[in-house]
């Protein structure tokens, strides 16, 4: 029963999110002279994936593009990135590719791993591969909840769930100010669904 609560919050995350960026292309076109410009989650399929993977940066895509997504990874994806920065044991080599693959895998590992948390607008793929090197460690979901407290391991889900609903609002914030006030009603709707939604499961729960 738990398990369907989550899977309906999901979809309704997933159905708001999607409506407000429908309604930020028709105003885009409808008004050119308003650009709206927005860093969005991982893009992708819902399908979870078996056995041990890893996400990592594709090698060839725009630099431009990889930098966002490593940007959005480490700030609104709040992954974990000390191990990347300087004097850390992921910082050499300073590679744009290097850095952009510990953090999508950080994100990865701890929002379900499944292949909707490893897309980055088409910079990121699954690969079977461990990446580690070194004293660079890649984390794995059965390293991290391992090394979890057992309160951590009892509440992981809530807690992803909660990452999602923040980076809905901060999203739906920055949407906002590049709509017009004729579209910020049905978004406060939306984004008011999923805090419904999500504090009756978690009361539920």
């Amino acid at each position: 029963m738990r398990n369907k609560m989550w899977l309906f919050l999901f979809l309704v995350f997933m159905e708001c999110y999607l409506a407000t960026g429908r309604g930020i292309v028709v105003q885009q076109k409808s008004d050119a002279a308003i650009p709206v410009t927005t860093l969005s989650p991982p893009e992708g399929n819902t399908t979870f994936i078996d056995g041990t993977t890893w996400c990592v940066a594709l090698p060839g895509v725009s630099q431009a593009d990889l930098q966002n997504a490593l940007d959005w990874a480490c700030g609104l994806g709040m992954a974990n990135c000390k191990a990347i920065q300087q004097g850390g044991p992921c910082f050499e080599p300073q590679t744009l590719v290097s850095h952009a693959s510990f953090a999508f895998n950080s994100y990865f590992q701890t929002n379900g791993n499944s292949d909707i948390a490893c897309n980055f607008g088409g910079t990121a793929a699954l690969t079977k591969r461990n990446p580690s090197y070194g004293k660079c460690v890649y984390s794995t979901s059965g390293s991290l909840v391992a090394s979890a407290p057992p309160l951590l391991k009892k509440h992981s889900q809530s807690l992803v769930w909660s990452k999602l609903v923040v980076v809905l609002l901060v999203s739906n914030f920055w949407m906002k100010r590049g709509q017009k006030a004729r579209g910020s009603e049905k978004e406060s709707v939306c984004v008011s669904e999923v805090l419904v939604a999500f504090f009756d499961s978690a009361l539920s729960g």
